[in-house]
């Protein structure tokens, strides 16, 4: 065992050695860094005109809402019931932006839905929300209470605005979360890739130049290939450990220097905002008003994803190694070793189609085999994570991890075998066959 952590710290020392792995300890988390922020930008933009329809049959806000117009919205009011079907299809409403629902039972559960047919943008959302709640405010005054607006403002609650696509009226499609998982399960695969690839390198090289030769007078063919499967796995945690520190301290100064108008706006559509009328919108002094901001500061559970995800990275890198391994003991030159290539990086693409394939299909007999299927575990397990699982979910994920290291650890054994009569073999001629006459001589 002393022999293959000799041998790893060897391999993670060449890979740290090596400058462009350096350089990606500080260029990779910029990258994500700023991918992040364009996200942060994609979720403020949208139209800042728009044309309001108001259905509103029991003429409960008597055909006048905003006190203070402005130029980008203009209301019209509808006396009666609108389907949303015709209210997409019929040339009757073509020429408005958005469909508002209005009825005796906003004053009670004080919850709006409003339908758009293009996306607004935040500040114009800000505005609808603004002037709606106004107006809301002002009819629960005039017909319930004899308080005044001050008074009655002071201890209502926010008017709950429900923003919703037209063609999407469920928000059937509002599966952030999971592309989440998905991300994480994807950054998974493409490290397993580069680090795997690396152990396939290094063999290749060390045959080629005979070091393997000598390394192999002192050790045993198995500390010689675990020891270059931990120092690729060591410098993948590193990597990985870096990347994920570097991009929270970039989240922290995204959220206080770059882009802090998104927790805590100042105006609303040119009107100064105080902190009391944010706070009688509903709205929270550092509190997200933007979907994606929302999704990356709030609704990401980081705490409870992270040591997930190291946690099925360790037992998918296992897996994938040993695979990795077999190859580079088989191959007698860099290019003879690319038929053997061909089954792991179907089983990489078999793991990205599996993580999609959760989050379309999560109930799915499909979805049930790649959770315990060794080598896609690890990608349905993020995505899961990332929605929410159960206890008892999570005690599947749990016995599909285990399953994960069994099988990794089978794999390894299996791979020792052919390590042991392939080490030393090379310019032969790589065929499965020869595969099956190592293994039946180990």
């Amino acid at each position: 065992m002393r022999n293959s952590w000799l041998l790893a710290w060897r391999e993670f020392l060449e890979r740290w050695n090596n400058r462009s792995f350096r350089w990606m300890l500080i260029l990779g988390p910029c990258l994500m860094v700023l991918t992040i922020y364009l996200l942060l930008l994609s979720g403020n933009q949208g139209t800042n005109k728009m044309k309001v329809l108001i259905a509103d049959p029991a003429n409960l806000l008597e055909g006048k809402i905003a006190s203070n117009p402005i130029e980008n919205v203009q209301y019209f009011f509808y006396d009666d019931y609108v389907e949303l079907n015709p209210f997409k299809t019929s040339p009757k409403f073509n020429e408005f932006d958005a469909l508002v629902e209005v009825n005796e039972k906003v004053l009670i559960n004080k919850k709006v839905f409003l339908f758009y047919k293009e996306s607004p943008s935040l500040a114009l959302k800000m505005k609808l929300k603004f002037d709606l709640e106004r107006r809301v405010e002002e009819v629960m005054i005039t017909q319930f209470t004899t308080m005044s607006e001050e008074d009655f403002r002071s201890i209502k609650q926010p008017l709950n605005i429900d923003f919703r696509n037209v063609n999407d009226p469920y928000g059937q499609s509002s599966d952030e979360v999971g592309w989440v998982g998905f991300s994480l399960g994807y950054m998974m695969m493409f490290f397993i890739a580069f680090f795997g690839t690396n152990i396939t390198r290094s063999i290749n090289r060390e045959k080629s130049s005979r070091i393997s030769e000598v390394l192999l007078a002192s050790v045993r063919p198995h500390q010689l290939m675990m020891g270059k499967i931990a120092g690729n796995w060591l410098a993948s945690l590193v990597q990985l450990g870096v990347w994920f520190a570097l991009v929270g301290i970039g989240l922290v100064i995204l959220k206080t220097w770059i882009v802090p108008e998104f927790f805590t706006p100042e105006y609303l559509q040119g009107v100064q905002v105080t902190g009391s009328q944010l706070k009688e919108l509903g709205l929270e002094a550092n509190a997200p008003q933007n979907d994606q901001v929302q999704l990356v500061y709030q609704r990401i559970n980081y705490l409870w994803l992270l040591p997930n995800f190291f946690l099925f990275f360790i037992g998918t890198y296992w897996v994938f190694a040993s695979f990795f391994t077999v190859m580079g003991a088989m191959s007698g030159d860099h290019s003879d070793g690319q038929q053997f290539a061909i089954p792991t990086w179907i089983l990489l693409s078999l793991s990205i189609f599996s993580g999609y394939n959760a989050m379309a299909f999560p109930e799915s007999g499909l979805t049930d085999f790649f959770t315990y299927f060794p080598w896609t575990s690890g990608m349905v397990a993020m995505v899961k994570l990332a929605v929410g699982v159960s206890p008892m979910e999570y005690l599947f994920l749990c016995v599909a991890w285990i399953l994960q290291m069994v099988v990794g650890t089978v794999c390894v054994v299996f791979a020792g075998r052919i390590f042991k009569q392939g080490i030393l073999s090379f310019d032969h001629k790589a065929s499965f066959r020869q595969l099956a006459f190592w293994l039946r001589k180990s």
